[in-house]
C-alpha cells in the first residue's frame, strides 16, 4: 500500500508542534529568562531596588510602590517558572500558572493607575523632551499587549509550543522602561531608538533562532513579533496627535493621585 508522503507531517514539525522541537526550548528560554530579569534589575537599581546606595529621590506616592512591588513578584514569578521548566517539573509550572494569571491581572490593574498618575502629574521616568500627555500612551500601549500575550499565553497553554513564544513576546514587551532607565550616557538622547530599538533587535533574534532551531516559523510568534514591533512606531506617531492629547487629558480624570 503507497504512503501519501505529502501528507505525513515532518518530525521537525511534529516536534515543533509540541513543544519539543530538536535540541528543546529550554536553552532559549532559560537566557531569555536571565536576560529578562538582568535588565529589570539593572534598569530599577538606581531608582528603586538599591535607591539606598544611590541617593535617589524617595518615590513620589504609595502607589508607585505597590506597582513596583507587584512588578518585582511579576519577576520573581518568571524566573520561577523557567526554573521549573528547566528543572522539568512540569505539573508545579502549571499550578503556579494559575497564581501567575492574577499576578498578570494585578500587574495590568496597577500598572494602568500608576501610569495615569504619572500622565497627569509627571513622572521623573518620562523622556523630558516629551509631553507628559503625549508619552501615556508608551505605558498603556505595553500593558494592552501584556493583556494580549500573557492572555493568548494561558489560552494555548496546552499547546506548548505556542505558549511559550507568547510567554517570551510578554517579556520582552516590558523591556523598555527597564531599558529606558539603563546608563546609557550620551546615547540616552536617542530615546526612543534605545528603549523600542534594543527590544526589537531581541525580537529578531528571537525568530531567527527559533526558524533555524525548527526549521518552521511559528505563527503565533510571527503575528505576536510583527504586532509587537509595529506598535513601536505607531505609538510615537499616534502620541503627537491633537486627539490622542484629548483622550489622555480624559484618562488622566481617572487617576487615583
Amino acid at each position: 500500500m503507497a504512503v501519501n508522503r505529502a501528507a505525513t507531517p515532518s518530525p521537525a514539525f511534529e516536534m515543533h508542534r509540541r513543544g519539543a522541537a530538536p535540541g528543546g526550548d529550554r536553552r532559549l528560554f532559560l537566557v531569555a529568562g536571565i536576560v529578562f530579569v538582568a535588565i529589570v534589575f539593572a534598569g530599577f537599581a538606581r531608582t528603586y531596588y538599591l535607591k539606598g546606595l544611590f541617593g535617589t529621590p524617595a518615590l513620589p506616592s504609595l502607589l508607585v510602590h505597590v506597582h513596583g512591588v507587584v512588578m518585582s513578584a511579576w519577576v520573581v514569578l518568571v524566573a520561577t517558572q523557567v526554573w521549573l521548566i528547566r528543572s522539568q517539573k512540569v505539573a508545579v509550572h502549571r499550578t503556579l500558572g494559575v497564581a501567575g494569571a492574577w499576578l498578570a491581572l494585578l500587574v495590568v490593574v496597577v500598572g494602568f493607575f500608576t501610569a495615569l498618575s504619572a500622565g497627569k502629574n509627571g513622572a521623573a521616568s518620562f523622556p523630558p523632551n516629551i509631553p507628559r500627555l503625549s508619552f501615556l500612551i508608551v505605558p498603556l500601549v505595553d500593558l494592552v499587549l501584556m493583556v494580549v500575550f500573557v492572555g493568548g499565553a494561558i489560552y494555548y497553554r496546552r499547546r506548548p509550543a505556542d505558549h511559550k513564544r507568547l510567554m517570551l513576546l510578554g517579556l520582552i514587551n516590558l523591556l523598555p522602561p527597564a531599558i529606558a532607565r539603563l546608563p546609557w550616557g550620551s546615547l540616552a538622547a536617542l530615546g526612543p531608538l534605545i528603549f523600542f530599538g534594543v527590544p526589537t533587535l531581541f525580537t529578531l533574534f528571537a525568530l531567527g533562532f527559533d526558524r533555524r532551531r525548527t526549521g518552521v516559523w511559528n505563527r503565533a510568534f510571527v503575528i505576536g513579533a510583527v504586532v509587537l514591533i509595529a506598535s513601536y512606531p505607531v505609538r510615537l506617531v499616534i502620541a503627537g496627535t491633537g486627539t490622542w492629547t484629548r483622550i489622555a487629558e480624559w484618562l488622566t480624570g481617572f487617576a487615583l493621585v
